[in-house]
């Protein structure tokens, strides 16, 4: 069932139980008219699947998750829970809740759409961490045997950005439109300060929806956009900074701590540099501008030991060229290294599933893999996509690994 705790009790020991300590008062719940008290139990949990979960290398280290409707704490979840997942996504991607609840003594009613659901993940024992707030959008049941699904999006992001609108930009720099943008719907801007004060000269939003407006205008300046903990966010990726351009807290993943893995890299996506032409009014005539990787000055110590290593960027001369003519230096540069950035985080992919769930991982932070191939261990990383996991099996962790784009230059040919 689905009820709120009167008080921290204690609690039999569970892999899939919630922590006391977010415990809170009884109170009225949206959730609680719509389940019947449960009668099953933990007894559910087949006997393999309770000695799967028992047993390990560290019989300490126990899944543990809470689950809130509305702000109070929901009960009975864990004894019916299958799985539960949760998809921490980077740009105009909502991310994603998923619950599987066991239903096979048909006692479960179907939870109403637009419910608000705050999940918290980690281990026993440990603080959980907070993984957002989502609004139930889809309900599905199937069986036998009986289960019931409920999935749910980011609430940040609502059915209002999807409103089409005529707006022309004139004359503007990027932080006015975001910030304009953002008071529309009562988010704060967070924009990157090497963003903020690029000039728009004249831009049309024609039957086009807010969100999707500033998706464009964002890839054409290399950078993302996405709303997070009520922030709208205007920034550059794979630096492994926050908009105020301080450092996003780091990661290290040794080969050790995961059960399987992925490397790729393609010849044809790794360019050394992005060209790009523009017509110079004064003399009649185009010229271009290149953007390529910024070279350091020659180590003296051996080339092993430094990251970002040149097995990452491809064929020398291996030239990105951009069709269009621009009207300025300014515009082509700008539109050179945006191109660049892009191609840089799709040149090389790693993929790692974590046998033990870490819960404070989330796009845009910054790491080290070590214990792989040289040209992999050799390369900072940013995390482009993470997958937290909780169910028979204990809780794991899929990252989406994309290279760290490294400094870059632009020069006028």
């Amino acid at each position: 069932m689905i009820r709120q705790q009167s008080s921290p009790t204690t609690r039999v020991i569970s892999p899939l139980r919630r922590s006391p300590a977010t415990a809170t008062t009884k109170s009225s719940n949206p959730l609680r008219t719509h389940m019947r008290p449960c009668r099953t139990g933990r007894e559910q949990m087949t006997d393999t699947t309770m000695q799967l979960l028992s047993q390990g290398t560290d019989p300490v280290k126990m899944p543990d998750f809470d689950i809130l409707a509305e702000g109070k704490t929901l009960s009975g979840v864990a004894e019916r829970l299958m799985s539960l997942s949760l998809t921490d996504n980077r740009g105009f991607e909502a991310d994603q809740l998923t619950i599987t609840l066991d239903d096979a003594d048909g006692q479960l009613q179907l939870p109403p759409r637009g419910a608000r659901l705050t999940v918290l993940i980690g281990w026993k024992g440990e603080p959980l961490t907070e993984k957002g707030t989502y609004i139930v959008d889809e309900i599905a049941h199937e069986g036998p045997p009986d289960r019931l699904t409920v999935s749910a999006r980011s609430a940040d992001f609502r059915d209002e950005f999807n409103v089409k609108r005529e707006v022309s930009w004139h004359d503007v720099t990027v932080e006015r439109v975001v910030s304009a943008i953002a008071h529309r719907y009562g988010l704060k801007p967070q924009i990157s300060e090497m963003l903020m004060d690029i000039e728009i000269d004249h831009a049309d939003q024609t039957e086009e929806s807010d969100m999707s407006f500033l998706t464009r205008m964002a890839e054409m300046l290399g950078a993302i956009t996405t709303v997070k903990s009520g922030n709208l966010l205007f920034i550059m990726p794979g630096g492994g900074v926050n908009a105020q351009g301080q450092p996003l807290p780091s990661f290290a993943i040794t080969r050790s701590s995961g059960d399987r893995h992925q490397f790729r890299i393609a010849d044809r996506e790794a360019y050394t540099g992005v060209r790009a032409y523009w017509l110079d009014l004064n003399y009649g005539k185009k010229k271009k501008v290149s953007v390529k990787r910024r070279k350091p000055p020659k180590p003296k110590k051996e080339k092993s030991s430094s990251r970002e290593g040149d097995y990452m960027e491809g064929a020398e001369g291996n030239v990105f060229v951009l069709r269009k003519t621009y009207q300025n230096e300014q515009a082509a540069r700008r539109a050179a290294a945006a191109k660049w950035q892009q191609l840089q985080r799709g040149a090389a992919s790693f993929s790692i599933t974590l046998a033990r769930g870490r819960a404070e991982l989330y796009p845009e932070m910054h790491g080290t893999v070590t214990g792989f191939k040289s040209e992999i261990d050799n390369q900072d990383w940013i995390i482009a996509k993470a997958e937290h996991t909780i169910d028979n099996s204990g809780f794991t962790t899929q990252l989406e690994l994309e290279a760290k784009i490294p400094e870059w230059i632009a020069e006028t040919e």
